[in-house]
């Protein structure tokens, strides 16, 4: 199993729904992509899990054309589990199974 631990601040999608995400740091972004290389889901998304304070979920990374880097969606419960908002910076563990 790979780990990496990293902070960056929470940002909302302006469109419809509101949904909350993290970009991950380049450098992190870049070693998740070629450890996980060819096992992409569907919209190139990589499934992971990711820890934040206590809680502890299976989601999935996606990929940012624009910066080349990948973003965690951060959902609602994880978010008032943790009391978290946007432009908070949690630090995060992402673990990998390969």
């Amino acid at each position: 199993m790979l780990r990496y631990e990293m902070q960056d601040e929470i940002w909302v999608y302006p469109g419809k729904g509101g949904w909350h995400f993290v970009t991950l740091p380049a450098e992190f972004s870049a070693r998740i992509k070629a450890a996980m290389a060819g096992m992409a889901r569907p919209w190139g998304s990589l499934g992971v899990t990711v820890v934040i304070g206590r809680t502890r979920w299976r989601t999935s990374l996606f990929p940012d054309k624009a910066s080349s880097s990948l973003f965690l969606p951060i959902k609602a419960s994880v978010r008032q589990r943790e009391g978290l908002k946007v432009g908070d910076v949690p630090t995060l563990t992402i673990e990998i199974e390969l």
